[in-house]
């Protein structure tokens, strides 16, 4: 979402590098380019103003103009800024209360029945009995809806068909969450338009009724400038407690995360960052910060990892790490970890210099990791677990088997010798996968990240090297017919 914004951030800090000194003028022109890239972005006119003004007041000092880095402290400075922007730290839910309940409210369209099984299941997953409440009753199959989604996640829902009294029918479920001992309800809304009073207003006396503990705003991360506009409406009729923006996968520029925070001072609590009922997030301002500065995000990489990965395969993993008895049984089982992961792509994007290895796996073929795939399953247990066993003859039969050519067999065979070497020096990504905790993992970041990195450019260009050299071998077989034709 926030690719544009990181590039222009990007072009800006390099040019500030290469000056062998900062001085007024040239962080003026800094100052307006960033200024350029947030409104571009769709961040608030007045937020875009009072962040620049806040930046260029921290870079004029003398410190920063006398430092012996100038470029790396001015971006430190904008660092700085955007996490007071977006919230300088994570803010939790009001779970206190017995059953807590929280209220999701939004515009038509932002997602809030889905929003509301993503935050349930996101709940059942920290140990919490969770109820939904279906309190749309002006779109129709919205409670259908509600109760496909219930099902799909184990997690009861409250209905009252015929009732067209919201805050009845909320009040009724919470009753019924005392009775059953649940710890959450979570209570699904009708969309409106902020210019519906009447709408707004039926709200209104729905939160009286039930003293929600968290009434939380839905909002489309591609609404832009309007998001603010929007929040604060829903703001000063509701008081609410925070936000959880969606789509945050999309194409929207971004400028939403970075203006509803400022502009109403209620904190950004959940995002969504995909279609499926897992992707929804925990919103950390410093990691967003680092992420959109291009930094990268390692300990969110190392959360989603501990959250895919089995804890006894992984122990398993590790013990055979250490007897470097890695096999093509541990490499299938890394291809689909990374697959559960969201890809090699998702992986890519969380480590420093993501968008340039992402950019280098343009030419990715997708089904790349499906012929892997397919190669090891055309092995028998014994080649899998003793890579040495496959000769000529066995490759011949596996790619047979398998559907594909001799010279991709030999490809995996040599890429799991490398991987057992690289694994050895015990990098970044054997740690990810054999269990290693997340201070491990951001210290070794830096130093590992390359090893991943080149196994991606390698992988996202392999499919060019091979036509290549068909392409070689065809030009030498057609000057071998020249010369017969010669002589």
């Amino acid at each position: 979402m926030f690719d544009a914004l990181s590039d222009k951030l990007h072009d800006v800090f390099r040019h500030l590098r290469g000056q062998a000194k900062l001085t007024e003028e040239n962080i003026a022109e800094a100052m307006r380019e960033i200024r350029l890239a947030l409104l571009e972005a769709d961040v608030n006119l007045e937020v875009a103003k009072s962040f620049i003004d806040a930046v260029r007041s921290d870079c004029v000092g003398q410190e920063v103009i006398r430092s012996v880095t100038p470029g790396q402290q001015v971006i430190k400075i904008v660092n700085d800024r955007l996490v007071e922007l977006l919230g300088t730290e994570s803010a939790g839910l009001n779970l206190a209360a017995q059953p807590s309940v929280i209220m999701l409210v939004g515009l038509h369209g932002s997602g809030k029945t889905t929003t509301a099984a993503k935050l349930a299941k996101l709940l059942t997953r920290e140990k919490k009995t969770v109820m939904l409440v279906a309190g749309d009753i002006y779109r129709p199959a919205a409670v259908d809806q509600l109760e496909f989604l219930g099902r799909e996640i184990g997690v009861p829902v409250f209905t009252d068909r015929g009732n067209i009294n919201v805050a009845s029918i909320a009040v009724k479920a919470i009753n019924e969450a005392k009775f059953r001992h649940i710890d959450v309800v979570i209570l699904d809304t009708a969309g409106r338009l902020q210019i519906d009073e009447a709408m707004v207003q039926e709200l209104v006396r729905v939160r009286q009724a039930i003293r929600a503990d968290e009434t939380l705003l839905v909002a489309d991360a591609a609404l832009g400038q309007e998001a603010v506009a929007v929040a604060d409406t829903f703001h000063k009729a509701l008081d609410l407690t925070g936000f959880i923006l969606t789509k945050l996968d999309g194409d929207a520029r971004g400028g939403a995360a970075l203006s509803i925070r400022k502009v109403t001072n209620c904190p950004v609590k959940f995002i969504g960052v995909g279609e499926k009922l897992d992707d929804l997030e925990p919103f950390h301002p410093e990691r967003m910060a680092s992420r959109i500065l291009g930094m990268g995000d390692v300990v969110s990489l190392v959360e989603r990892a501990a959250a895919e990965i089995d804890e006894e395969e992984a122990r398993k993993l590790q013990e055979k790490l250490k007897k470097n008895k890695f096999d093509f049984e541990d490499f299938l089982a890394q291809l689909r970890q990374i697959s559960k992961m969201g890809g090699i792509e998702s992986i890519a994007k969380f480590l420093p210099g993501g968008r340039q290895l992402t950019a280098a796996m343009e030419g990715f073929d997708p089904k790349y990791f499906s012929r892997l795939e397919a190669i090891i399953l055309s092995m028998t247990r014994a080649e899998r677990s003793d890579p040495d066993l496959i000769d000529f003859s066995r490759r011949k039969r596996i790619a047979a088997g398998s559907g594909t050519s001799l010279e991709q067999v030999s490809g995996l065979i040599k890429q799991v010798t490398q991987m057992r070497k690289m694994l050895r020096k015990n990098g970044m990504l054997g740690r990810l996968f054999s269990g290693g905790s997340g201070t491990e993992l951001s210290m070794a970041s830096a130093a590992s990240g390359p090893s991943l990195g080149g196994f991606a450019v390698t992988t996202a260009n392999r499919k060019e090297a091979e036509k290549r050299k068909r392409l070689a071998k065809m030009q030498k077989k057609e000057r071998a017919k020249q010369r017969k034709k010669k002589k």
